[in-house]
């Protein structure tokens, strides 16, 4: 496997853990900011698929266990070997063409080149000083060097690459050279602090994302939490109590907060009567969202299992059903987006507010 093609499994395998990273990525930077900002997601996300190349290009290409030779070197110890290798080459060399197609020099420039994106990502966004950046740079480089002196964690009887001091060396001068590159450009790029400024500026709005993620944090909290009072009492109907408890008695004594909407810094406010109001929204969520589509859903099936149909009609009248509550469900979450308020909110008169620059929150 070439570099290319290294870098190109990265990218492959770029969505997937960026799947399992979004989701702690979006609670923390509602947590912490109340926004996710659009320049933020892209440094972040770059430096992830960034480290992932990296990591593959020193692992790849996997040889056959067959192939790997037991008795091979596995460690060079002897620092500053490739400065000899490479006045070898050119002392051998007939051209500069000749000297830059030689492993001994193209390695090298290739090792450097690739840690120098690690050191500017560490002085730009990271704010780490030249002393954090060299400990950083070496400590990736010693990552990744163990995983080859390893056999990648011992999967191979044996390395299937050299672990190389003189790759310590060159890896750890590429991070101190992106360091001193990003000084060129971090007075034209928005700085961290602005960055941030911005972030909470935006998070004084709750947006619909941000709404849309109160919603799924809460039900997975809920969820949680039901079922472990369920393990401890065994109490019939103890979907409803947690219902009360987490939805209407718990956010009726927190200011409108339930514990999701309190980790993302917002609240529901209402004019007066808010455990009444709480109590009221409750039940119509609870019909919008399960009795009304399903409970329709009831009353199709019942009456098909009543009636005489064709199999044709009842799959067309399934089917039409199935699609109806997806378009529903999907048109009340563009709706949520669009920071528009649905209609148990309008007939409670709740709205969300940010709690971001809340004093009192802010101390919490």
């Amino acid at each position: 496997m070439s570099y290319l093609e290294a870098i190109k499994f990265a990218f492959l395998f770029f969505p997937f853990l960026s799947f399992l990273f979004t989701i702690p990525f979006v609670l923390k930077q509602y947590h912490k900011y109340g926004s996710i900002n659009k320049l933020r997601v892209l440094i972040v996300y770059s430096f992830i698929l960034y480290i992932i190349c990296v990591y593959f290009l020193a692992i790849f290409p996997l040889p056959d266990r067959d192939s790997i030779d037991m008795n091979s070197p596995v460690c060079q110890l002897i620092p500053f070997t490739f400065i000899f290798d490479i006045i070898y080459n050119l002392n051998e060399a007939h051209d500069i063409w000749q000297v830059l197609a030689s492993p001994s020099v193209y390695t090298v420039l290739f090792n450097i080149l690739m840690f120098i994106p690690f050191g500017m990502y560490l002085r730009y966004y990271f704010k780490k000083d030249l002393k954090d950046v060299i400990l950083l740079g070496f400590m990736l480089s010693l990552f990744l060097e163990v995983t080859q002196l390893t056999g990648l964690y011992f999967i191979y009887p044996h390395p299937y690459r050299l672990f190389d001091v003189d790759d310590l060396i060159i890896n750890t001068l590429g991070t101190i050279f992106g360091y001193f590159i990003m000084g060129l450009f971090v007075n034209a790029l928005p700085s961290r602090e602005e960055i941030d400024i911005s972030s909470l500026e935006e998070g004084k709005q709750v947006s619909g994302f941000r709404r849309f993620t109160r919603f799924c944090l809460d039900g997975f909290l809920w969820f949680i939490f039901t079922g472990i009072l369920f393990i401890i009492f065994r109490v019939d109907y103890i979907v409803i109590i947690t219902l009360l408890i987490y939805y209407v008695i718990i956010p009726s004594i927190f200011n409108g907060q339930t514990l999701g909407s309190k980790y993302l810094k917002m609240r529901l406010v209402f004019p007066n009567m808010k455990f009444i109001r709480l109590f009221f929204r409750l039940i119509l969520v609870i019909l919008y969202y399960l009795v009304l589509p399903f409970g329709f859903g009831y009353l199709i099936i019942h009456g098909i299992l009543n009636g005489e149909i064709s199999d044709i009609l009842v799959f067309v009248i399934i089917t039409v059903y199935v699609l109806a509550v997806g378009v529903f469900y999907l048109a009340n979450m563009a709706f949520i987006f669009k920071k528009k308020s649905l209609i148990y909110d309008r007939f409670v008169k709740g709205e969300y507010i940010s709690t971001i620059g809340d004093i009192s929150e802010d101390e919490n």
